[in-house]
């Protein structure tokens, strides 16, 4: 009972909190990624309860059966209810331990009929492009786009609290699209193939994103930058990029910082890193 009086005082991100999150990055920054962390959070939490119950019964075993003399101890063999309680206790918590794992995964993976943002997501090497869709699928329209270079970091600016659904495709190889804070990422393919998921911001804020894909030379270099931001801060964004702005304007219209501040451009000519390049030397010959 006491043990149920702590539990009920303290939710999961708490526990989480205090422990470090148990080895997770931690709670995210999306809907998704909150039921991921709190599903990651409970299973621990059970692991240990069971474990501590498992090594109580070792101990308490080793200390009262120890040995006393050279009588034997009572022999519990065939002891039905016994090995009925550890056959179906691990059997229970295996099934419901899938069971809320595969609604998370559900809903992780779940794709709204009517997402309030599509983004088409390019890659190439080594860089991202985006594109704000007016609909879904190959067929509907970018009104507005962001591309970064080897000066400037491309930046993906998204509105908290609204449904975003990313489709994803690659202009050479597989790459992978990654915002660690999401606690997600899926791979980009070449040809037909466009990988779709949706996530729903709740925080603003600034996160650096990367390809977790190797896709060649520069692969560590090709980063990018998510900016979350209210609703009405977003339509202004995409009002001042439809009306031509470059990306940087329209960031500074709504008195956001205009360049990248997690992550910086890779040096394309790496003087620093390449044995005996002199300085007019371009990358990669």
């Amino acid at each position: 009972m006491t043990l149920l009086m702590l539990l009920s005082g303290c939710s999961i991100e708490d526990w989480g909190k205090a422990f470090g999150h148990f080895g997770w990055p931690g709670r995210g920054i999306t809907l998704q990624a909150h039921e991921m962390y709190d599903l990651w959070i409970a299973s621990t939490i059970a692991a240990l309860t069971v474990g501590i119950g498992v090594w109580g019964l070792i101990f308490w075993c080793v200390i009262r059966y120890r040995k006393r003399g050279e009588e034997l101890p009572v022999q519990t063999r065939f002891n039905m209810p016994m090995e009925i309680l550890y056959t179906v206790t691990p059997v229970l918590i295996v099934a419901v331990l899938f069971y809320y794992t595969a609604i998370v995964q559900t809903n992780v993976d779940k794709l709204s009929k009517n997402p309030d943002q599509v983004v088409e997501v390019v890659a190439f090497k080594w860089n991202w492009q985006f594109n704000y869709r007016d609909g879904m699928g190959e067929e509907a329209n970018t009104v507005a786009s962001t591309v970064g270079s080897s000066d400037v970091i491309p930046i993906l600016v998204l509105p908290v609290g609204r449904k975003i659904r990313f489709e994803e495709t690659s202009k050479d190889v597989i790459h992978s699209f990654w915002v660690p804070e999401m606690l997600f990422k899926r791979d980009v393919f070449p040809g037909s193939v466009r990988n779709v998921f949706e996530v729903t911001l709740d925080g603003e804020g600034r996160y650096v994103g990367r390809c977790a894909e190797l896709c060649g030379t520069y692969h560590a270099f090709m980063n990018f930058e998510l900016v979350t931001v209210q609703p009405p801060q977003f339509e202004q964004f995409l009002a001042a990029k439809k009306a031509g702005k470059s990306t940087q304007d329209a960031l500074t219209a709504i008195g956001k910082e205009p360049y990248a501040t997690t992550t910086t451009p890779f040096n394309t000519r790496r003087q620093a890193h390449t044995w005996n390049a002199p300085e007019t030397q371009a990358a990669g010959k």
